[in-house]
């Protein structure tokens, strides 16, 4: 088994190396603009040697893994290279423009639309983790546009991994993904950059900092050039969760103004329930 991943960082270099755990004899190939990321992904172990696009034909799996925009234009690149029986799937976080760039390509048939959901604030080789995907959703849309045994041989991969699948189209994808994703990070920016602006003024803030505020700021973190990306691909749906976010929080800020403590202890309780609803995912 030939395995190409096309950016190795923290999602395309944990799948090769479940993929590794699952076929030992599987050789895994990676390509990457930043020469650091190869030395350091064979260094570690997350690749075996680094190869370029003409390598694709021989392909029996193309991973692309890199930023929603690069996405856009090595996608093409990558199907106009492969051979007839390689499966090509793009793991970024918003599908209708990804699936709207290679919709008329000859070979459409060879690509797979995925959103796997999981990962961590850290990025590059060394981010890569063994079991990443265990029990964690896999997002597939336009399942139809893929020749049937190319779909059957990567849900099995996926499941292989421990993904449930699930499947979408596109533009339900990017709406509902803005709201339990895209807007989480922005929230976590943006909490990280008040605290840092206040820090400038009162070095005790970060002194007194504990896991709520660490848990809550984690994904300030991330890589910007992974997200702005996304959020510049996802522009109309981001704004929407964002302008109800921000209604929430100004009715909240009214609530305490107007000393209205009962309300405040009402909307806390009734948004507890997200308890329940993470605890069944979780199962």
């Amino acid at each position: 088994m030939n395995i190409h991943v096309i950016g190795i960082g923290l999602i395309g270099g944990s799948m090769v190396l479940d993929i590794k755990s699952l076929h030992p004899d599987a050789t895994i190939y990676g390509i990457d603009t930043n020469e650091n990321h190869l030395a350091e992904a064979i260094a570690l172990g997350v690749i075996n040697k680094a190869a370029t696009f003409d390598d694709l034909v021989n392909a029996d799996f193309v991973i692309v893994s890199v930023p929603v925009d690069v996405a856009l234009i090595v996608l093409p690149k990558v199907l106009d290279a492969i051979g007839e029986n390689t499966i090509v799937f793009e793991v970024g976080s918003t599908k209708t423009p990804i699936c709207e760039a290679i919709a008329n390509h000859p070979r459409r048939r060879n690509f797979i639309a995925t959103h796997p959901i999981a990962g961590t604030e850290f990025s590059g080789p060394s981010a890569a983790i063994r079991n990443l995907f265990q029990g964690k959703t896999n997002i597939i849309c336009e399942v139809e546009k893929t020749t049937f045994k190319l779909q059957e041989k990567a849900v099995e991969l996926f499941k292989s991994m421990g993904m449930r699948i699930r499947y979408m189209d596109p533009k339900s994808h990017d709406k509902h993904i803005a709201y339990v994703s895209h807007l989480s990070h922005i929230s976590a920016f943006m909490l990280g950059k008040t605290v840092i602006n206040k820090e400038k003024d009162e070095q005790d803030i970060f002194d007194m900092a504990g896991s709520g505020f660490e848990s809550t700021v984690r994904l300030a973190k991330s890589s910007p050039a992974m997200w702005t990306p996304i959020f510049k691909q996802n522009k109309k749906h981001v704004v929407k969760t964002l302008e109800e976010y921000i209604s929430n929080l100004s009715k909240f800020k009214d609530l305490l103004i107007n000393d209205d403590f009962e309300a405040i202890y009402n909307e806390m309780q009734s948004v507890n329930k997200i308890k329940e609803i993470l605890n069944g995912m979780k199962k």
